[in-house]
């Protein structure tokens, strides 16, 4: 039951942050989507129990975002499974109890999500240009993020 509850959540966040990414597009804000999945997943990885189950949510959770996205498939799957396991890994280190750390973590793991996107599609990707555009959005996606890791951190606290 506890795990179709977080693939539900991650769902509506998925969702959330797709309409979110066109209005602050609309006001003005490009570049500045946080993503609200990511924090589910550290969450994941610092107190999952059972790392069968946590890598399957992420792996499910990062499927659903690669369907959404207009990214290269498997690309999101990908990172949001190495995230979950660089979380857990960390999460042996970490606690994310507090507004800051919860901060911190988002803040942190956005950042490694972003360069990984980037390595990945400047790797693997057609466009050469494209790592370049999406460079300029690292900072302002790292910040909104951390500002909304708070938040989703207390709703999956919650369903834990």
């Amino acid at each position: 039951m506890r795990n179709a509850a977080f693939l539900a959540i991650g769902v509506v966040l998925i969702l959330v942050q797709a309409n979110l990414y066109r209005v602050l597009g609309w006001m003005h804000f490009n570049g500045a989507t946080p993503s609200l999945l990511l924090p589910l997943v550290i969450f994941l990885g610092v107190h999952e129990h059972s790392m069968a189950r946590g890598a399957l949510l992420a792996f499910a959770l990062g499927y659903f975002l690669d369907l959404v996205a207009s990214a290269p498939m498997w690309l999101f799957t990908f990172i949001t499974v190495a995230n979950w396991w660089l979380s857990r890994v960390a999460g042996v280190r970490l606690t994310a109890q507090t507004f800051i750390t919860r901060m911190s973590l988002g803040f942190v793991f956005a950042l490694i999500e972003s360069a990984m996107v980037l390595i990945l599609l400047a790797v693997f990707g057609s466009d050469t240009r494209r790592p370049l555009e999406i460079g300029n959005i690292v900072l302002p996606r790292a910040i909104a993020t951390a500002l909304f890791a708070p938040l989703v951190f207390r709703i999956a606290q919650r369903i834990h």
